[in-house]
């Protein structure tokens, strides 16, 4: 039982002093990034999937 209480304080004496925690400013900068990063990484996705459904659907109309 020992292990197990050494163990939480350990993980928590990591998780105060050890680990460096980005500013609230930092935070939000990346936030926003990885939101716009995705909506452009979606919707060139999305663009891609159309592009290759009409593809494939003027070429089976060919037939």
């Amino acid at each position: 039982m020992s292990k197990v209480k050494s163990y939480f304080q350990d993980s928590y004496e990591e998780l105060v002093t050890k680990t460096s925690w980005p500013s609230w400013a930092e935070l939000q900068k990346t936030s926003v990034l990885v939101a716009v990063s995705s909506v452009i990484i979606a919707l060139v996705i999305a663009g891609m999937d159309k592009l290759i459904s009409t593809a494939l659907e003027l070429f089976y109309n060919l037939f």
